[in-house]
């Protein structure tokens, strides 16, 4: 059986003569593609202000920074995500409070953020998982209500709309991810928006050391002033041409990754030992994400890797259980059930019906 990856990058050959040229120029940072990814992200997304970071964990630790995350403060975020998800709040000196998800589509669960709040929460970071929205509404009436500060972890969701509004934009800052097996990659890398000019200030400011003044803005070569404590997460102007020429054929991309979403729906509609979630027109499908009890995935995951499938598991184990936090976290059953039950379909580009059906077929010999 032909190989089917799990991800796939869309890097051209012209990019690549793009990015050589610029390792030629010898100006492999604060160039003009930096400024130019960063322009038409905001125009994508139609967010008020956009800055490049080095990798989304960065971004989600210079919007917990922005919002002035501190020591004694609680953060609740969901149990099923990547572990960047809480380290970016563990290093302002806040601490995380796990929050539930739902079975259904992996988000975080609305009671279970009820349920968390206490009068030390100062903030909530949501994940779009795979791709689907959180129930923003609820949210924001949460975050209305207590006055919390808002992340959206958008990591998975470049392409995602909530009521016609792309994700990143109801909270306080988005942060999006670059890394190879997202739609789109600079290696790592990762995007910030926002639409206050203050926490965009923060997030620039913070990203190269605290110093006030861009390199192209000094009237003295090497003269600044630092305003904070910060390190360098700035990202090379190299890997930002790479992002912004992606972005560019964006558009075509999602098209295809709803297409073969639309088909896994399609094919595995009779299936009698997988579920998923119903498609959304308005979800970006980073993943395709299936439902099967644990007896059945162990079946599946070797047929996978006996006929070159390619796969992954979002989360294989939540971050409530990790052993840098579980000595200090009540359960979330609904985590550990999804994690226990769920397997990443592959959904790219490159996946096509002859290898939709391939992999459907493997799903239906469990």
């Amino acid at each position: 059986m032909e190989e089917i990856k799990f991800s796939k990058n869309n890097i051209y050959k012209k990019d690549i003569k793009e990015v050589e040229k610029i390792l030629k120029s010898g100006w492999l940072t604060h160039g003009k593609y930096s400024k130019y990814f960063e322009n038409d992200f905001s125009k994508f997304t139609g967010s008020n202000y956009s800055s490049l970071v080095s990798n989304c964990t960065a971004g989600l630790h210079l919007a917990c920074q922005a919002l002035g995350f501190k020591k004694n403060d609680e953060v609740i975020v969901p149990a099923q995500t990547h572990v960047a998800t809480a380290h970016a709040v563990e290093y302002t000196g806040a601490k995380v409070v796990f929050a539930d998800i739902n079975l259904y589509d992996g988000n975080i669960n609305i009671d279970s953020i009820k349920s968390n709040i206490t009068k030390k929460t100062k903030g909530i970071i949501i994940v779009h998982f795979a791709g689907y929205p959180c129930e923003m509404n609820e949210i924001l009436k949460i975050c209305k209500k207590y006055n919390l500060k808002l992340i959206e972890d958008c990591a998975h969701a470049l392409g995602t709309y909530y009521k016609n509004k792309h994700v990143g934009n109801f909270g306080d800052a988005g942060v999006f991810s670059f890394y190879p097996t997202k739609q789109i990659t600079t290696g790592e890398g990762g995007m910030v928006i926002t639409s206050s000019k203050k926490i965009y200030n923060s997030v620039k400011q913070n990203k190269a050391f605290g110093i006030d003044t861009d390199i192209k803005d000094r009237k003295v070569p090497g003269l600044y002033n630092v305003n904070s404590l910060a390190l360098n997460f700035r990202l090379t102007d190299f890997q930002a041409c790479l992002g912004y020429f992606q972005l560019k054929r964006y558009k075509k991309e999602l098209i295809q990754r709803k297409k073969i979403a639309k088909n896994y729906c399609k094919l595995l509609k009779k299936s009698k030992q997988v579920s998923f979630h119903n498609f959304m027109n308005n979800a970006s499908y980073f993943i395709f994400p299936i439902f099967l009890k644990k007896k059945f995935k162990m079946k599946l995951i070797n047929l996978f890797k006996k006929n070159n499938v390619g796969f992954s598991i979002h989360y294989a184990r939540p971050v409530n259980l990790m052993n840098f936090y579980k000595a200090r976290t009540k359960e979330c059953k609904n985590a550990k059930k999804f994690s226990d039950e769920t397997i990443s379909l592959p959904c790219h580009s490159d996946i096509n019906l002859k290898k939709i059906k391939a992999i459907t077929n493997l799903i239906d010999k469990i």
